[in-house]
């Protein structure tokens, strides 16, 4: 099982996964190999959500030549995919290798930093754009952002996403996290399981992620 239980979070240890990771870190890794990165770091993950959180069931299959029993992956249909723009955009790309069937959603929730972090380690979050599909009973719901920091705007999401039903399955998906981002999450979301590939030290003053990787969306984008 490449999936740990860490207490706060789920930690992928998959060693590519972790390779990954290691080059989206560097601060060599320009542009198109950053965004590539993402999707391949997303692909590894979906495949490792697969293995370690949903289940399989076995069923007769007719081959060429005989009966048999296989087994099957149980409500690969009754994915949805949650887009938290726009970083997660190419993350979101990797996921949908693994999950081609699974619907859709987008937030557009950012931190506004104008007011910088507050006392208890918050920022305001602006929303811009929701769209979300209907969701149901059955389904597992992946909520992706590669970047879990303070929480603030996943917590923001997360409320966004509760009011539009109770799935059987509530996933936060991150590349990097930090142990405040985890701890608020837990507190406010305990029925809510976080993935992550890495969980890194701290926050520094401007609720940024040390060691992180930078500004995922910016180095994705090109932005800076």
């Amino acid at each position: 099982m490449t999936i740990e239980d860490r207490g706060e979070a789920k930690v992928i240890t998959h060693a590519l996964a972790k390779h990954t990771l290691t080059q989206l870190r560097s601060v060599e890794t320009e542009q198109v190999a950053f965004r590539k990165g993402l999707v391949k770091l997303g692909r590894i993950c979906g495949y490792e959500i697969i293995d370690g959180v949903m289940e399989t069931a076995y069923e007769t299959v007719q081959t060429p030549l005989t009966e048999t029993t296989g087994e099957r992956v149980v409500g690969m249909d009754d994915v949805v995919i949650i887009n938290v723009l726009r970083a997660a955009t190419p993350f979101v790309e990797g996921l949908l290798k693994a999950f081609p069937r699974a619907r859709q959603g987008v937030i557009s929730a950012s931190r506004d930093e104008s007011g910088g972090m507050d006392d208890a380690g918050e920022f305001d979050i602006e929303v811009d754009y929701v769209k979300l599909p209907e969701i149901h009973p059955e389904d597992t719901v992946i909520v992706a952002d590669p970047m879990l920091a303070t929480g603030s705007t996943m917590a923001t999401v997360l409320e966004h996403v509760q009011g539009m039903g109770d799935p059987e399955r509530l996933l936060v998906l991150a590349a990097v996290s930090a142990p405040e981002g985890l701890v608020r999450l837990n507190e406010q979301f305990p029925d809510v399981d976080v993935l992550s590939v890495a969980v890194d030290d701290h926050l520094d003053e401007d609720g940024y992620i040390v060691p992180g990787l930078g500004d995922a969306g910016d180095r994705a984008f090109r932005t800076t």
